[in-house]
């Protein structure tokens, strides 16, 4: 980990000096580690989220951010620490039956679903597949049920690791996400989220989830065949990403996590109320905030492979 992060410095510096021989000022931006990295201070341009964060994947190092520590609705970015407590429990292979009540409390609020049926059995893995790829409420209701246990039990396991993991900016009273019981009831910083991210592709069960965009199965004795394909559009759109989750309310809008690697370099960033109505625009705000970082990088990588 430590002699990666070395290459990452050390191609950041070439970069820099490679722009310094061309006349170019770089300047550090805010979060910059030690001031020598090469992007310019003012950031990426266009990004319309209000808050943000881009960071160094491996060590979560932030490079950029846009009011990295003010705690706002994530919406369903809450899944991410749902799964995580699921994942660090272990015993994946419990069966858990999908609750009466998960349909009507993904209506409530009328959150995305997986298409989960009362009484079917699913596995707890099987269920992190249903969580994370079509964001299901449904699913979200059920591993709580299962892992808190109970819903009050569950929520108090994802604030105390929120809590061990030093995100002060963040708090859950739900565990999909949803605004309940109000609007900002659930919330973190964009500072906060980059962290939890990190900590959560760490998890090699986790980062193969969020990393495939459909999976599939098949009915069984106790349940109906199930294929979900991920809310992720960035994993077809744009070159090298490897998660990590969408979310949308209302008072969130639309919302990104993501992580992508490209020239062996992985970047950690979230985009928070892009938009109210279009997913794209949280998606576009991601692909900047990363071409920006990227770009200055590629341009002195490319020359050396050809």
């Amino acid at each position: 980990m430590r002699t990666f992060a070395k290459v990452l410095h050390a191609v950041t510096v070439g970069v820099l000096i490679v722009a310094a021989g061309h006349g170019v000022a770089a300047a550090a931006p805010s979060g910059s580690a030690d001031g020598l990295l090469p992007w310019p201070a003012a950031g990426p341009e266009g990004v319309n989220a209000t808050g943000a964060a881009l960071a160094e994947g491996l060590t979560g190092t932030v490079v950029w951010s846009r009011e990295a520590n003010t705690p706002v609705p994530i919406a369903s970015i809450a899944k991410v620490m749902t799964a995580v407590v699921v994942i660090v429990s272990g015993d994946l292979e419990r069966p858990v039956t999908v609750p009466q009540e998960a349909g009507a409390y993904c209506a409530r609020e009328n959150g995305s679903t997986a298409g989960l049926v009362p009484g079917e059995v699913l596995t707890a893995r099987q269920l992190l597949y249903a969580l994370l790829l079509p964001s299901g409420c449904d699913a979200a209701y059920t591993v709580a049920e299962s892992f808190g246990p109970g819903q009050g039990g569950f929520l108090a396991r994802m604030n105390d690791t929120a809590r061990v993991m030093g995100l002060a900016g963040t708090h859950f009273s739900d565990p999909a996400g949803m605004p309940y019981p109000t609007d900002h009831s659930t919330y973190s910083t964009p500072a906060d989220l980059v962290a939890l991210g990190v900590r959560a592709m760490n998890l090699p069960l986790f980062r193969e989830i969020v990393g495939s965009r459909n999976f599939h199965v098949p009915a069984g004795p106790a349940n109906r065949e199930h294929h979900w394909e991920t809310t992720n559009r960035m994993l077809d759109e744009y070159p090298g990403t490897i998660g990590l989750k969408t979310g949308n309310t209302d008072a969130a809008g639309h919302c990104l996590l993501f992580e992508t690697v490209r020239a062996g370099i992985p970047l950690i960033g979230v985009v928070l109320h892009s938009s109210d109505h279009s997913s794209a625009a949280a998606r576009h705000d991601a692909e900047r905030m990363l071409n920006w970082a990227y770009d200055p990088i590629l341009r002195v990588l490319q020359p050396l492979g050809g």
